[in-house]
């Protein structure tokens, strides 16, 4: 699958098997279903003390307080649950703190510098699009960072395929 172009702001999905568009959301291939959903990972966080020192109102605001390095996403679009038009509001499913401080959790959406960053590979991917053809080495994934220019978050993005 790879997308051909953009026709009045929809994705137009070009494959070589007849399909079949059942709603915006499920693809008929071969006569199976294909669902997506994505999952988010937090692989790292990165401090510029120097940087804070230097810029910011709080110069010792220290680390990012929303995520955690290992915390997990995963965001569904089907009948039950649209999470992409909700910020991600409790799309958690693992972390080693408590849940409700962290961003995407039950108490809180995602951070708006991280879902910026995020977002656009988020909703590709629930559509069953590419995310980043030809720069990833496969092109269901894609490696983004919040734009936070002293403690920035880096994200996994991955969009996985279900019949």
């Amino acid at each position: 699958m790879h997308i051909n172009g953009k026709r009045r702001g929809e994705l137009v999905y070009v494959w070589s098997d007849p399909i079949e568009q059942i709603n915006e959301h499920e693809v008929v291939k071969d006569r199976c279903i294909m669902k997506h959903k994505v999952k988010v990972t937090v692989i790292d966080k990165k401090l510029y003390p120097e940087l804070q020192q230097q810029y910011c109102a709080d110069p010792d605001s220290g680390s990012c307080p929303c995520y955690n390095v290992g915390d997990e996403f995963v965001f569904y679009r089907n009948d039950e649950r649209d999470d992409f038009w909700h910020m991600g509001l409790n799309t958690l499913t693992k972390t080693t703190s408590d849940p409700d401080t962290v961003a995407g959790g039950p108490k809180m959406p995602h951070c708006s510098e991280a879902w910026d960053a995020i977002s656009r590979y988020i909703y590709t991917g629930l559509q069953g699009g590419s995310i980043m053809k030809d720069w990833m080495k496969e092109e269901n994934t894609m490696i983004a960072c919040c734009s936070d220019g002293t403690r920035p978050v880096i994200f996994k993005i991955e969009r996985i395929d279900e019949k």
